[in-house]
């Protein structure tokens, strides 16, 4: 009797033990997950602006620029990000850790090469601003995600449906060229995308698992930034669409 009281009273002290270990690789997994999407974001910028410079020279566009911008080549330049997230999300259980940072890194300098061209479109000081404004309300809608008891799962698959919907309305509004349509869309589009945020980084967290391998954690991470790095970037251009001012 002695000892089941005494392992009893040792139980409340293991548990809080065993707590803080927990959401202490947590914060550490959470951290890592921040720091790949900062770094990524951080390609992505100066991925682009080397492109603009080198695609633009005296206002005129420079060889390498119509090449780019102007010829059959944009395609592959837009649909190449799309095909190597694609990949990177079909075979990263398959790839060592190194393989799969270094394709993300991959990912967000071809997303800098392809996003140059908004760079001939707004101004650089209202970019800088609406990076800003965008950074701001991604973190404290991350920030929210992360905090919040309340589970946003149903929330999650309204946004889901949403996010189709904005698609769906965005290839069609290629052909009818609305201008009310483009307004709804870009207004929806931060919304859908500010919900992502809070909804990406709940799920983030809750895909932790003490129990994990280093590597386990590490692909999750890498996965977890990726996904964050979506929904920034989405929300810095439908915010750009609003706050954005042209340069004509």
């Amino acid at each position: 009797m002695s000892d089941l009281r005494n392992y009893q009273n040792r139980m409340p002290g293991a548990s809080a033990q065993s707590a803080a270990m927990i959401d202490e690789g947590l914060r550490s997994y959470m951290l890592k997950v921040y720091n790949l999407m900062a770094l990524g974001v951080a390609i992505t910028g100066i991925a682009a602006f080397v492109t603009f410079q080198m695609a633009v020279s005296n206002g005129q566009l420079t060889q390498f620029g119509q090449a780019i911008y102007s010829s059959p080549l944009r395609w592959v330049v837009i649909l190449a990000p799309v095909a190597l997230v694609f990949f990177l999300s079909f075979r990263i259980q398959s790839m060592s850790v190194a393989a799969a940072r270094a394709t993300f890194w991959a990912y967000a300098a071809l997303m800098g090469l392809s996003l140059s061209s908004i760079l001939l479109i707004y101004t650089g000081q209202s970019i800088v601003q609406t990076f800003f404004v965008s950074a701001a309300s991604f973190g404290a809608l991350s920030l929210y995600g992360y905090t919040t008891k309340r589970s946003l799962s149903a929330m999650g698959s309204f946004l889901v449906m949403g996010l189709f919907g904005l698609i769906i309305a965005s290839v069609v509004n290629i052909f009818l060229a609305s201008s009310a349509l483009s307004f709804a869309i870009s207004a929806i589009g931060v919304l859908v995308f500010a919900g992502l945020t809070a909804w990406d980084t709940q799920r983030i967290k809750e895909m932790y698992f003490e129990a994990d391998g280093a590597d386990a954690t590490s692909r999750k991470a890498i996965m977890g930034a990726l996904t964050l790095y979506l929904d920034f970037i989405n929300l810095f251009l439908f915010m750009l669409r609003f706050m954005g001012n042209s340069r004509n």
